[in-house]
């Protein structure tokens, strides 16, 4: 019968105590300039006039706004920094979300 000496089993503990991950107590800060999509749905169905798409758009912390009526295309690609103002037919803000 063999019998591991402690001294050859410490190395390979620390190794995987060091590989194993360690829970955080604190969650991430938000990034700065990052998109609160739910900090600005409160002028959805308001007219999509400047001032209100503008509102909008400081109100959800983002850097950068893409305003869009329908039928314009949009890019697939995601940004945090960025928040998207959908219009209706009707010229109504439709939708707020981020990317």
């Amino acid at each position: 019968m063999s019998r591991i000496h402690s001294a050859t089993a410490l190395p390979a503990l620390l190794l995987l105590a060091a590989c194993a991950s360690q829970p955080s107590d604190q969650a991430a800060p938000p990034s700065a300039g990052a998109c609160d999509a739910d900090a600005a749905q409160a002028w959805i169905g308001k007219p999509a006039t400047a001032t209100n798409v503008d509102a909008a758009f400081k109100a959800s912390g983002a850097k950068t706004l893409r305003a869009l009526k329908p039928g314009q295309p949009m890019t697939m690609d995601y940004r945090i920094d960025r928040v998207n103002v959908l219009q209706d037919a009707a010229g109504n803000i439709e939708k707020i979300s981020c990317g």
